[in-house]
């Protein structure tokens, strides 16, 4: 396997391992690959992918700093698109690999608590494992479950780009396969529009009963590529038909599937992001599925999904398809939308504080009670975790003071004023294998992205480390994902 080394010299990328190859190969940005170094067909080659920097949280002084405050992330695509480079022998270039994304990736069984809100909370204290002296604080969140029968009728619009960049198996045919499985999921009561463009954006099937499988999928299957890019045409003629067809106190969605690629009209990320944001307020949420590799925009889907009450997932696999449309089907209904996390901190207990990941979350201590502020959604079901790493002060009282009060706030999806909630986390002073299952797990997947991201701050992490602390840690896996993640671990250690 290789390594790809990413300098800090902007828009290049240098090469110099065999004597000679400097010659043969061309200069790109930082973030290209060249398919001759691994052997990789040229159509699978990363040769232009598009992501926004990530520069890592610091740690904070509590006496300077006591608050701290961010949007919860519910997307799961760096660690989708970060297994596609590491099955393809690629080490991710760092900016790739946002590590809440890889952390929320994975179901968590977190408790439900009945307290009237659509949305419960969990934390606890461990001793930090790659920092001698240092402490991990884990934010649990989960969302409430909604049993199919109980799910409310659904209007979605699928918004697929079928231009000519789509062309490759991986992107376009791999999303007709995804959406044929997500078409057996709806019910009668659900409606389902297709909108597609290119040059320009067309209806391929209006809005029509979730009962009509025959008809839906007669639809995806006649879909073809060619052509430019007009995918804010396209987002604009999705958002119609949905207001068209808006079901009151239903769930409204549209579902974007695309590299990216936008190249006619709106274009640029930031006017993207300004014209979702029209859009946000409107009920309507918004899904986007990023496909392919070469010229893949992750970073516009990333802040289109942010600024749009939406997530995003990427799709590299008929599989992680599966997962999206048909095992954790329920988080397209959102429970709680805006969510925001303010954590204050014991200034006698904790010196200082690094938020792990979340660096394009965080939000001013004044947003927090900000209503007009917007922040993450949760799905039904969903399970969310935000780390902490803080450095703790002495105090022979630790275990009767609470270490960290986690305020919370949230909006129910139909309302525009939030409701708060708080929790106070005690220290009481576990190791860390003694922490819960999900600790430990998730404190792994986070070191996993430090060393991917050759993080100042990974210690003495390392991957055969992970692989220890991860054995005992499978006890809830549903659909195999920890146990897959264990092997992503053992290829990763070989980059």
């Amino acid at each position: 396997m290789k390594s790809l080394a990413l300098p800090t010299v902007p828009f290049l990328l240098i090469l110099a391992s065999c004597s000679g190859l400097e010659d043969s190969i061309p200069a790109f940005d930082q973030y290209n690959y060249v398919s001759t170094m691994t052997g990789i067909p040229p159509e699978m080659a990363v040769t232009g992918d598009r992501y926004n920097e990530i520069v890592e949280n610091p740690f904070m002084k509590v006496a300077e700093q006591p608050v701290s405050t961010f949007s919860i992330d519910a997307d799961g695509a760096s660690y989708s698109n970060t297994r596609r480079f590491i099955r393809e022998n690629y080490k991710p270039p760092a900016d790739a690999v946002r590590t809440e994304e890889l952390i929320n990736y994975f179901p968590l069984d977190y408790p439900v608590n009945n307290t009237g809100h659509p949305v419960s909370l969990n934390g606890e204290i461990a001793a930090c494992p790659w920092a001698e002296g240092h402490k991990l604080i884990r934010i649990g969140i989960s969302g409430k479950d909604i049993p199919s029968a109980q799910l409310p009728p659904a209007n979605f619009v699928l918004l697929i780009d079928v231009s000519g960049s789509m062309s490759s198996p991986d992107k376009l045919d791999l999303l007709k396969e995804g959406f044929m499985n997500l078409v057996d999921e709806f019910s009668a009561n659900d409606q389902i529009a297709i909108v597609t463009y290119a040059g320009s954006a067309g209806v391929v099937l209006e809005s029509t009963s979730g009962s009509e499988k025959g008809k839906i999928k007669s639809a995806i299957t006649s879909l073809g590529s060619g052509g430019s890019t007009a995918g804010a045409a396209g987002i604009v003629k999705a958002y119609e038909i949905a207001r068209q067809h808006y079901i009151e106190e239903g769930h409204n969605r549209v579902i974007l599937g695309t590299d990216g690629d936008f190249n006619v009209g709106v274009s640029d990320q930031e006017e993207l992001v300004e014209l979702i944001e029209t859009h946000r307020d409107t009920g309507i949420f918004l899904t986007i599925l990023g496909v392919g590799r070469g010229n893949l925009n992750d970073g516009a889907l990333e802040q289109i999904a942010n600024k749009g009450n939406g997530n995003y997932e990427y799709i590299d696999q008929i599989e992680q398809a599966n997962k999206v449309f048909i095992h954790e089907y329920n988080k397209f209904f959102t429970v709680a939308k805006d969510v925001k996390v303010q954590v204050e901190f014991n200034p006698d207990l904790v010196d200082s504080y690094r938020l792990i990941g979340y660096e394009n979350r965080l939000l001013e201590e004044d947003d927090f009670e900000d209503d007009s502020e917007d922040a993450g959604e949760i799905g039904a079901g969903q399970t969310i975790t935000a780390l902490y790493e803080i450095i703790p002060r002495s105090q022979p009282d630790a275990r009767y003071l609470p270490a960290f009060t986690i305020k919370f706030r949230y909006k129910n999806p139909e309302e525009n004023t939030s409701n708060p909630l708080s929790l106070d986390i005690y220290d009481e002073g576990k190791a860390f294998l003694s922490a819960s299952n999900s600790m430990v797990f998730t404190a792994s997947v986070a070191g996993f992205g430090m060393l991917l991201r050759d993080s100042q701050y990974k210690g003495s992490l390392s991957y055969g480390k992970l692989l220890e602390w991860t054995s005992g840690t499978l006890g809830f896996d549903p659909h195999g994902y920890r146990e897959e993640f264990r092997t992503l671990i053992q290829r990763a250690r070989n980059l």
